[in-house]
């Protein structure tokens, strides 16, 4: 497999949308946006030569859309490979050119968001650790900082201070949603919970992360998407109409 990486000259015609074929469709352009903005950040996409989930994103950890401190390393966005491109070394393919990229960059090592066990969303620690990375810091209510340093010395990657905090008592009554454009499906799915909550007169805050100042500002963990009640953190996960009227079911609303 050959690999390709996204710049601003051929983003337009390249697939880069997960499971989306319909490059018309708005989580395609929201997604397109949000990665020629970040191109100026130093931020790689490479991908397979194929039309399917085959690739790996990162940049560097001073400019990622998490709230972490990692200065000198870099932070992978994602790496996902599924379907039937998985079994074919194609994850070993990805991960050790984002080595070899970073390390000709003078990086101190590399650094992504996992969790003590898979989860949707989330890098798979099992494979991760299995490739050298390390957990170096953790956070509520599962979140985990994996983290593969080039030398033996040095200080290590952390969370930022605020999303260690069980209880955000600043955040708005009802539903709080945090999430940005680096996944194509918010774009399809959060003014979906929008109106699901408008159905049932539930209040519902979303709050769109637009700059990297804003995500390393952010209460959770992962600012994909995390959803709060009451300033209790729910999930991280994308949520269907269907899964969200579920969570509305088990509170009652």
């Amino acid at each position: 497999m050959e690999l390709i990486q996204i710049t601003k000259e051929n983003l337009v015609q390249e697939h880069i949308c997960c499971a989306i074929s319909n490059e018309k469709d708005p989580q395609v352009s929201s997604k397109k946006a949000w990665l020629s903005d970040r191109l100026d950040d130093g931020l790689v996409f490479l991908k397979g030569d194929v039309r399917g989930k085959c690739f790996i994103e990162y940049l560097p950890a001073e400019k990622a859309w998490a709230p972490i401190r990692a200065d000198g390393y870099m932070y992978i966005d994602c790496l996902w490979v599924s379907g039937q491109f998985k079994g074919h070394g194609y994850s070993n393919l990805l991960l050790d050119e984002c080595i070899r990229d970073s390390r000709a960059k003078g990086k101190k090592g590399l650094v992504i968001l996992s969790s003590p066990k898979k989860l949707g969303f989330l890098a798979d620690p099992k494979y991760l650790k299995h490739k050298g990375f390390e957990a170096v810091d953790s956070a509520p209510p599962y979140f985990e900082l994996l983290a593969l340093p080039f030398e033996a010395d040095g200080e290590k990657p952390s969370f930022r201070p605020q999303v260690r905090e069980p209880q955000h008592t600043e955040m708005p009554a009802g539903f709080a949603l945090y999430y940005t454009s680096q996944c194509p499906f918010t774009a399809k799915y959060v003014p979906l919970l929008e109106q699901a909550a408008k159905a049932r007169n539930v209040p519902l805050q979303a709050i769109h992360i637009e700059t990297t100042e804003q995500a390393q500002r952010a209460p959770s963990s992962f600012t994909t998407f995390s959803l709060y009640y009451n300033g209790a953190f729910l999930t991280h996960e994308i949520q269907s109409e269907k899964k969200f009227e579920k969570i509305m079911d088990s509170l009652n609303l």
